[in-house]
């Protein structure tokens, strides 16, 4: 064999090598991929069945309120291949939720047969229909955390909106008035907020007169009217004693101020001799100046003072 048969003889080898690998390659993620789709559609199919089971026996308990269903052969029995099938394999869902989900089946077939049975006796129907409304509250609060929260137990579910719950009750046609004398929806979000899920915003628990009424005064009476606020007791304030020298000026009650006068007003004598008219000014010892005396308003002579030369 030549050199050049050989190296041909080698490529073509390598050739076919590698792409009999990438053939197995790509056969082996084609299988991990169906693999993978085949497991998100039996997801589904699981919150399908459980969606229609859910369905048909809010309808036979509306017929049992309505009067329109009196037979018990009226009252189909549930089953849930799909989620048995789940069960029977491995896979990556959540076990914890697929076994609620088949906690729920069990608890509506035994309210089925409570059902039938009462049905069968012509007996009262109303207690274990009563019973039978609050398991299909509790399997559509299941069915919810199953579909958007992928089956995580309320308590580890994100907080959510409560009309975002609704609206996903509309857009699978679980309406208010399924059940009369029931609004469905929120009885959901009740059961949800009940068992721990965090949903905004939250129940109001005062009114409107009440909350005001704290934020003005937090230690208002709650048991008066509008809360008013208590009345304080008032403190009677004990005076201090009186010291010596309190004492001593509460005794002596201040003197009005003493009006300013001259030195010629105090001295009697000065009053007594006469005074010389040729003296221009008079001294005082008070800074202040005396009012000027007022004007004459009349013509008559002003008797003379004694002891002035004229």
């Amino acid at each position: 064999m030549s050199n050049t048969t050989f190296e041909t003889f080698l490529v073509s080898g390598l050739l076919v090598l590698i792409a009999a690998i990438g053939y197995l390659a790509w056969s082996a993620w084609r299988w991990v991929d169906r693999e993978r789709d085949m497991e998100k559609r039996s997801l589904d199919g699981v919150s399908h069945e459980l969606r229609l089971n859910l369905k048909r026996m809010l309808t036979e308990l509306a017929g049992i309120a309505n009067g329109t269903l009196r037979s018990e052969i009226e009252i189909i029995p549930v089953i849930h291949p799909q989620l048995d099938a789940l069960l029977s394999r491995p896979n990556e869902a959540d076990r914890r939720g697929l076994t609620i989900i088949r906690g729920n089946y069990n608890e509506l077939s035994a309210h089925k047969q409570s059902l039938r049975a009462a049905l069968a006796t012509q007996g009262d129907v109303s207690a274990p229909a009563n019973v039978a409304v609050d398991a299909v509250i509790s399997s559509i609060a299941t069915l919810y955390l199953w579909e958007e929260h992928k089956g995580r137990p309320p308590e580890a579910a994100r907080s959510t909106r409560s009309w975002d719950v609704r609206d996903w009750m509309k857009a699978n046609a679980f309406h208010a008035d399924l059940l009369p004398g029931l609004h469905l929806r929120d009885q959901v979000v009740e059961r949800l907020r009940s068992h721990g899920m965090v949903l905004t915003p939250r129940p109001l628990t005062y009114t409107a007169s009440e909350y005001f009424a704290m934020q003005y005064d937090r230690k208002a009476d709650r048991n008066a009217p509008f809360w008013k606020r208590k009345k304080k007791p008032v403190a009677e304030e004990t005076a201090p004693e009186p010291t010596e020298a309190a004492s001593h000026e509460t005794a002596m009650p201040e003197s009005a101020p003493e009006p300013t006068v001259t030195e010629a007003a105090l001295d009697p004598a000065a009053t007594a001799e006469p005074v010389a008219q040729s003296t221009p000014e008079t001294v005082t010892s008070d800074p202040v100046e005396t009012p000027e005396p007022a004007a004459e308003t009349t013509s008559t002579p002003k008797p003379p003072t004694p002891g002035i030369v004229h």
